[in-house]
């Protein structure tokens, strides 16, 4: 069989419908690609001049709407155009004068002008068929000599040039707006739009309402945004005007911090750390993405981690790769080394900040802290830095590191314990068991019951270098924790009273329950709770994923304080045999005040407490009579 070659044919009819409709999501987008190409020429012109040794006027793009006559009108003081340039790189699809430009002084020896030029592929110039009936474009080239032509399109693949009699350099492009761009005849919407892309654009963008004599040309952009302004130079107050003008809604960023690198790939940006707002959702798309200047988008999942979801502000960089439709990112190496990099200097200012000035850290733990912990689960690199700041509040409300609430226990408890960090969980009160331990000097550290059980686990799972991370729940680790008497034969008497009030002959309670006994220094506790660690962890791992039903029983031991005067007089009654019911009673109020101060009560038990405890009262009123 014999073999033939072929080449694939695209039929222009066909594609052309296909650019100017769906290359782009959404119809706004021509206002960002004519301003870029309008920016594009100013840079063409500069950089030429420059490399001749001209003067060039001072930069401008000046834009008009006109509702009465439905007409768009952009116009910028660029290289221009000959009417054979206009042919070539606006009536060839695809075919990318910025890209011949840049290879172009590539020849001539300047290396930098691909960071300077927006454009790239060549195809933005049709996003503007997306809303225009027919395009004109008037174009004078700074070409000696060069004649003003004038190019006419109606939205298809057929088109005509005639005289023009523009007179200065530059390029002018007239939208005459159909149905599909209606929107954009509206003033306020065009200027909103013009603002969202082109708000740092790097030449001055000046706006004029064709319908409205009065109002004066209003320049919507500012060429030099913070990101690109030397750090040495700017002050709070600096950072703290930007913010506001991205996000004025907001109330003031608690800190920030700038990114500037060149190698092995460029990269500018500012990002701020956000006051969170307890009682609204957090919103996301904080940071806006450019490419040199243009904004690109508002999803930079890709480039930034979901543990700095929180963060605002902006990243510019030229090597983020962007689909044809400048919209979106592509898949590359480069995204990797962008990410990581802004992790770290996020970690080195965290780290920054605690050293220099503790008390600002510890103000915004509150709004930082849960994406700090996330990020140490998610990050090994971010978690090498920032274990180590990782704040906890202990017994009296101070927020401390885990090694200095190592350093602050007392010896004699620090050897019982083994280097372990004895937790509480917050809104589960543990009360009674914490100001115990609190009267004698010692910390118990405060958690939630959402990130601090999965940031426990990871932490004793990985470790840090040598130091070995090992928690233990307050109610765990109490009677280690306190010295206590030795156990005597009534403390005896008091454990079988209470089991066999408590459990009985309860098989299935008896799996679940079990009492001991343990004199406590402190009289005033009646019993407490202890749960196997290993099951507790479990159990606040299971309430963090949002599964508050915990299926798998869950055995607990109910610790009763022998020295107690509520649990004497319980056992005296009981003893005597004449008011068991009551003894009973007291010993169920035992079991309910621990339950108070450990887990608390669900609805269920709630109802029964109140129900026993009013029962009680009255039977113990009966009974001092």
């Amino acid at each position: 069989m014999t073999t033939r070659k072929g080449s694939i044919s695209v039929k222009t009819n066909d594609i052309f419908p296909i650019i100017k409709k769906w290359l782009y999501s959404e119809h706004d987008i021509f206002i960002r690609e004519l301003v870029s190409n309008a920016c594009d020429a100013i840079t063409k012109r500069s950089t030429l001049a420059r490399s001749q040794g001209h003067e060039t006027p001072e930069a401008k793009v000046s834009i008009s709407v006109d509702k009465t006559n439905r007409l768009i009108t952009i116009s910028d003081n660029g290289l221009g155009m000959t009417e054979a340039e206009v042919e070539k790189y606006i009536a060839q699809l695809a075919f990318s004068g910025a890209e011949e430009f840049v290879q172009k002084m590539k020849d001539l020896g300047n290396t930098n002008t691909k960071d300077e030029i927006i454009g790239k592929f060549g195809l933005g110039f049709y996003s503007s068929f997306m809303v225009a009936e027919k395009v004109e474009v008037e174009s004078l080239s700074m070409s000696p000599g060069a004649v003003a032509t004038k190019w006419t399109c109606l939205g298809d693949t057929d088109y005509e040039f005639s005289e023009s009699t523009k007179s200065d350099v530059g390029t002018t492009i007239k939208l005459f707006v159909g149905p599909d761009g209606e929107e954009f005849l509206d003033y306020w919407k065009f200027r909103e739009t013009l603002t969202h892309y082109c708000d740092f654009m790097p030449y001055p963008i000046s706006l004029t309402n064709a319908e409205d004599a009065e109002m004066k040309d209003e320049q919507i952009n500012e060429t030099t945004p913070l990101w690109k302004k030397d750090a040495a130079t700017l002050k709070d107050e600096d950072y703290k005007d930007f913010y506001k003008k991205m996000f004025p809604m907001d109330p003031e960023p608690l800190f920030w911090l700038q990114l500037n690198v060149d190698h092995p790939f460029t990269l500018q940006g500012v990002l701020f750390f956000p006051k969170i707002n307890q009682n609204k959702p957090m919103q996301e798309n904080g940071i806006k993405l450019y490419s040199k200047q243009v904004f690109v988008s508002d999803n930079v999942k890709n480039v930034v981690p979901d543990f700095l979801a929180l963060l605002k502000g902006a990243i510019d960089s030229v090597d983020i790769p962007l689909n044809v439709s400048r919209s979106s990112l592509q898949g590359d190496p480069n995204i990797k080394k962008i990410s990581n990099y802004i992790i770290k200097k996020v970690a080195e200012s965290l780290k920054k900040l605690f050293n220099t000035d503790r008390e600002r850290y510890e103000k915004a733990w509150e709004d930082i802290g849960l994406f700090v912990k996330y990020g140490c689960m998610q990050d090994e690199k971010f978690d090498e830095v920032m274990r180590k700041f990782v704040l906890f509040k202990n017994t009296d409300g101070k927020l401390v590191t885990l090694e200095e609430y190592q350093a602050a226990l007392p010896e004699k408890v620090k050897e019982k314990l083994k280097d372990k960090y004895v937790y509480f969980e917050k809104n589960l009160s543990d009360e009674s068991l914490r100001k115990q331990l609190q009267a004698e000097g010692i910390q118990v550290l405060e958690t939630d019951q959402y990130i601090d059980p999965h940031f426990m686990q990871h932490a004793e799972m990985k470790g840090l270098g040598e130091q070995k991370y090992k928690f233990s729940a307050i109610d765990s680790e109490f009677e280690n924790l306190l010295d206590s008497d030795v156990t005597s034969a009534d403390d005896i008497k008091v454990k079988d009273f209470f089991k066999q009030v408590l459990v009985g002959d309860n098989k299935e309670l008896e799996g679940r329950l079990d009492v001991d006994v343990k004199n406590l220094k402190n009289a005033s506790s009646s019993a407490y709770f202890k749960v196997d660690e290993q099951m507790k962890r479990f159990q606040q791992m299971t309430k963090s994923m949002g599964q508050s039903a915990f299926s798998m029983p869950v055995k607990k031991t109910l610790v009763v304080n022998p020295g107690n005067v509520l649990v004497k007089n319980a056992l005296k009654i009981w003893e005597k045999g004449e008011k068991k019911d009551l003894a009973e009673k007291i010993a169920h109020h035992v079991q309910d005040l621990a339950s108070l101060s450990s887990e608390g009560l669900t609805s269920e038990e709630k109802e029964k407490f109140v129900t026993r405890s009013q029962s009680l009262v009255s039977e113990l009123s009966q009974f001092i009579v």
